[in-house]
C-alpha cells in the first residue's frame, strides 16, 4: 500500500457507499417517526436520533470528498 495514495480501495468504497445508505436512511426513518410521536421526550429522543445519522452521513461524505 503506497501510504501517499489517498484513494480508496473498491471493497472499502462499497462498505462506505452501504454506510452512507444506511445513515440516509436511519435519518428518513427517525425524522418519521419524530412526526407520529406524541409524547415530546420521546419525539426529542427520535429528532436526536435523526440528527445523530445525519451527522454521520456527513461526516462519511466528507471523508469520502477528501479522497477524491
Amino acid at each position: 500500500m503506497n501510504i501517499g495514495n489517498k484513494q480508496i480501495e473498491s471493497n472499502n468504497l462499497k462498505v462506505i457507499s452501504d454506510q452512507l445508505a444506511h445513515e440516509s436512511l436511519m435519518n428518513k426513518k427517525f425524522n418519521l417517526y419524530a412526526q407520529y410521536c406524541t409524547d415530546e421526550s420521546l419525539k426529542n429522543l427520535c429528532t436526536q436520533a435523526a440528527s445523530t445519522h445525519k451527522q454521520n452521513f456527513n461526516d462519511l461524505k466528507s471523508y469520502l470528498d477528501s479522497h477524491q
